[in-house]
């Protein structure tokens, strides 16, 4: 790795971190984009790269949940119920996802999918649904089915889940700043279940590429992550102090950059 490529990993370490803690979101759609720019300089071959920045993206958000999750959990704002009722659906979903249906996606399938996706969380963040004053969160099986989808989803655009997860438990009259502290819980269990299935589903196809864990590049991990632990607590903090509709604005307006970029790259590919 030259210089340039480690200290845009330090930079970016620190930006996902911070905004793990911030939106509950692991960072991951921010940091796909820029990996898909950088990997190239480490010899990942073009037909990898998205799949690359996507799992590696994904593995950072096990160390960066974990950092959020105790800032969050000083303030007793995670609500463990919830975690306890989704998890075990975010798990198979995650499963399925990076062991399975990721490895048979092109990488300007992936290109395009996290750009159309991404754009659409951007525009849900701009004009969000007015939330029922009666409504609750539901029950078992639902709240099992959703974990199931986000999981799933997250695991083909390297977040945390936080731009599917937040709305869905501010949707059932969960505050909005328990939502985001308990969708950073909920990212743990996605980025683990996840990068054993990218690890498991990318062994065979990439295992000769040096510093690839079946999809993980692991060098990019280490970088991103030592840093990242450490910004993660601040973002968490600034989380319950700012004002949740300038929020939504900055990162609605940023989603839809980043979903741009890679609708060009996608683009580029065919």
């Amino acid at each position: 790795m030259d210089i340039f490529f480690i200290v845009s990993l330090l930079l970016l370490g620190g930006v996902v971190g911070f905004l793990a803690g911030l939106l509950g979101i692991g960072g991951g759609m921010v940091l796909v984009p820029f990996m898909a720019m950088l990997f190239p300089r480490a010899g990942i071959p073009e037909a990898w790269v998205v799949h690359a920045a996507i799992a590696t993206s994904m593995t950072t958000i096990v160390f960066t949940s974990l950092s959020s999750v105790r800032a969050h959990q000083a303030k007793g704002a995670i609500r463990w119920m919830i975690v306890a009722a989704m998890a075990p659906g975010i798990v198979v979903g995650g499963l399925l996802s990076g062991g399975a249906v990721f490895a048979y996606l092109s990488g300007v399938g992936l290109s395009l999918f996290f750009a159309l996706f991404v754009g659409y969380s951007g525009w849900r963040m701009l004009r969000p649904k007015p939330v029922v004053a009666t409504r609750t969160m539901p029950g078992t099986i639902p709240t099992f089915g959703a974990g199931a989808v986000i999981g799933f989803l997250s695991g083909l655009v390297g977040a945390g889940g936080g731009f599917l997860s937040v709305p869905f438990m501010t949707r059932g009259n969960v505050p909005v700043h328990n939502a985001v502290a308990t969708s950073a819980a909920l990212g743990f269990f996605i980025a683990v279940a996840n990068s054993v299935g990218y690890i498991y589903s990318g062994f065979h196809s990439v295992q000769d590429q040096p510093g690839m864990l079946g999809y993980i590049y692991w060098p990019a991990l280490l970088v991103v992550s030592a840093v990242s632990v450490l910004t993660a607590p601040a973002g968490a903090r600034c989380a319950h102090t700012l004002p949740v509709a300038w929020l939504r604005r900055v990162f609605g307006c940023l989603l839809f950059g980043i979903a741009a970029y890679m609708l060009v790259k996608a683009w580029q590919q065919f």
